[in-house]
C-alpha cells in the first residue's frame, strides 16, 4: 500500500479557491474572462463531478443566455491543462481541483452509488505507475488513476 505525499496541501475554499484558480490559470498564460469565471463558479458549486452538458445548462441559466457545449468543453480543456479542474474519466465528468497550485497525478475515489468523488495524492503509486509505463518505452503524459467503489457514507 502506498504512502501519502509528505507535503501538506493548502486547500482553499470559496472565494480563496476562485482566487487560487484564477492565479494558476493566468500563470499558465490564459485570460480569466467573465465566461470562464462563470464556468468555474458553476463547477465549484456542483457537489459531485459534473458533465459538460450539466455545466453548460447551469452556465446558460446563470448568464441568462444560451452557451454551447462546445464552448464549455473548450473552457474545461483549458481548466484541466491549467490544473484548476480535473476530468474524472470513468464518469466523463469534471471536478474543480482542490489545490490548483500543486500538480499531482490524483487518485480519484468514485462512489458507484452516490457519485461522490474525492481524491488522494500518493506520489509513490503515481510514480511507480509512470515508471512501469516508461520501462516499456511508453511515455506517460497523463496517468488516469481511479478507484470505483463505495464511499464511507454508502458503504
Amino acid at each position: 500500500m502506498g504512502t501519502a505525499t509528505a507535503h501538506k496541501h493548502r486547500l482553499p475554499a470559496g472565494p480563496a479557491l476562485v482566487t487560487a484558480a484564477r492565479s494558476a490559470f493566468e500563470r499558465a498564460g490564459d485570460q480569466w474572462t467573465d465566461l470562464r469565471a462563470t464556468v468555474f463558479d458553476v463547477l465549484i458549486n456542483f457537489e459531485k463531478p459534473a458533465s459538460a452538458y450539466e455545466i453548460t445548462d447551469a452556465v446558460s441559466k446563470a448568464t441568462a443566455r444560451r452557451v454551447t457545449a462546445n464552448t464549455v468543453y473548450r473552457i474545461l480543456d483549458l481548466f484541466v491543462a491549467s490544473n484548476i479542474a480535473a476530468r474524472v474519466e470513468s464518469s466523463n465528468a469534471y471536478i474543480a481541483t482542490a489545490h490548483p497550485d500543486c500538480r499531482h497525478d490524483c487518485i480519484f475515489l468514485v462512489c458507484d452509488r452516490c457519485g461522490k468523488t474525492s481524491h488522494i495524492d500518493d506520489d509513490r503509486i503515481a510514480g511507480d505507475m509512470r515508471a512501469a509505463a516508461s520501462a516499456t518505452g511508453f511515455m506517460p503524459l497523463r496517468p488516469v488513476l481511479e478507484v470505483r467503489g463505495l464511499c464511507a457514507d454508502c458503504a
